[in-house]
């Protein structure tokens, strides 16, 4: 039997074919069959059915440790994000002592500080923090012999460090995320549980347009 697919026969494509999260949560649904498995049991024996019963009380124990998880995963992104803006703000203020810096600039870091990050606009708030260390990062370069002040060079090596915590806490939450879309798609016990809960898959972090443009361009 050949290969269904065949590196070799192609199709291929030459130009090749960039990717996208679906920002999309699907239900699970469960058909008139499982229900028809689960009476099944309780007809073939008392046994079977209880059996089944505690099956489900642990898979449905589970499912909501795992949602737990994802939510301190979140928390750690966010921990690390709401650090990134402290290190960024104080930058800022000692950019200030030296140079007119943009005071826009503060407006956006403090309301960055106002509150909890939901799951919606956390990548949107990561991309802000990303563009407000850019506009310092400009700053920097009109003003060079700023670079060598200390306080300024703690302060972009700490932001450095946070930016490859965050990098690292994104996976963890991502395989996370990974780990719940699978789990309650696997049938029967963890998909009849989470179909009668009315759970819906998780959308994992996604890197916005602008950040994925800047990956694309020449650093050197």
């Amino acid at each position: 039997m050949a290969n269904e697919l065949d590196e070799l026969t192609g199709p291929t494509s030459p130009e090749g074919r960039d990717v996208a999260v679906i920002q999309k949560q699907l239900p699970v649904k469960v058909g008139v069959g499982s229900l028809i498995f689960e009476i099944l049991l309780w007809i073939l024996g008392i046994i079977p059915g209880i059996v089944f019963l505690f099956m489900k009380i642990k898979a449905k124990n589970y499912l909501q440790q795992l949602q737990q998880k994802l939510q301190h995963d979140a928390s750690q992104i966010d921990n690390y994000l709401e650090q990134r803006v402290v290190v960024l703000e104080n930058t800022a203020r000692i950019l200030e002592r030296s140079i007119d810096l943009d005071r826009s600039t503060f407006t956006q870091i403090a309301a960055l500080r106002s509150g909890h990050i939901s799951d919606e606009d956390r990548s949107e708030v990561a991309s802000t923090i990303d563009n407000l260390h850019a506009q310092i990062n400009v700053a920097l370069e009109n003003y060079p012999d700023l670079k060598a002040h200390d306080d300024i060079r703690q302060a972009m090596s700490q932001n450095a460090y946070l930016q490859k915590e965050i990098t690292a806490a994104r996976e963890l939450y991502n395989d996370t995320v990974n780990q719940w879309n699978r789990d309650i798609y696997c049938w029967p016990t963890k998909m009849i549980v989470a179909a009668r809960a009315g759970y819906t898959t998780r959308i994992p972090f996604t890197a916005s347009e602008e950040v994925k443009e800047k990956a694309r361009q020449v650093f050197f």
